[in-house]
């Protein structure tokens, strides 16, 4: 009885130091992929740091540009928030068409955006396009004129969207191209704290976005 009681504290022991090294090893594979995971993390936050840094010199170089061309009062800038806001006045009154002004203003800047999205997959911009809430009192059908058609704000909203894009962007890699999104609000997106139907409001937003 002895020797099988025994034989038991051995087999006990066995499982004990099974036990002991199946724990082990799923300690150290925690700690593996505990580690794995905060590496990965560092090197999202590191490229998300460059591409901060990237979005913030373009805007200040394109703020630049845009100065010595004599265009400021066409633009506002925040950087902060990643966005420039091009206003009423770029283009012609009731019009998607852009100002001769406008256009020489922002003829240097095309090179600067698309380095922005070339830097990174991950890069992209928002085209917004906004009105008052003032209604269009009669559609707009000559195109010629006008370089749009429309009846609500909300189409001209779009069209003025689609006219800025082609003043800040020009042409792009098709690839490339479809991370700038067209957008047209009408005027369901007032500046808060202005009335509806304040002039201020007819803008165009453009977000640079980084994921």
């Amino acid at each position: 009885m002895k020797k099988k009681s025994n034989e038991w504290v051995s087999i006990a022991d066995l499982m004990s130091g099974v036990m002991a090294v199946v724990m082990l090893l799923l300690v150290i594979s925690v700690l593996q992929n505990t580690y794995a995971e905060m590496k990965h993390k560092q090197q999202l936050e590191g490229s998300r740091d460059s591409q901060q840094k990237n979005m913030i010199k373009t805007l200040n170089d394109i703020k630049q540009e845009v100065s010595l061309q004599g265009g400021t009062d066409l633009i506002d800038f925040n950087i902060e928030q990643g966005t420039i806001t091009l206003k009423d006045s770029i283009f012609a009154q009731g019009s998607a068409c852009i100002t001769p002004k406008a256009a020489h203003a922002f003829t240097n800047i095309k090179g600067k955006i698309e380095t922005f999205l070339k830097s990174s997959n991950q890069a992209g911009i928002f085209v917004e396009g906004h009105t008052d809430n003032i209604p269009v009192s009669k559609p707009v059908t000559d195109y010629y004129r006008y370089c749009t058609v429309y009846d609500d704000n909300y189409t001209l909203s779009a069209a003025r969207a689609r006219e800025a894009r082609k003043l800040l962007i020009g042409q792009l890699d098709e690839v490339i191209a479809k991370r700038i999104i067209v957008a047209g609000y009408g005027d369901s997106q007032p500046i808060s704290g202005v009335q509806p139907f304040d002039s201020s409001n007819r803008r165009i937003v453009v977000r640079f976005i980084i994921n």
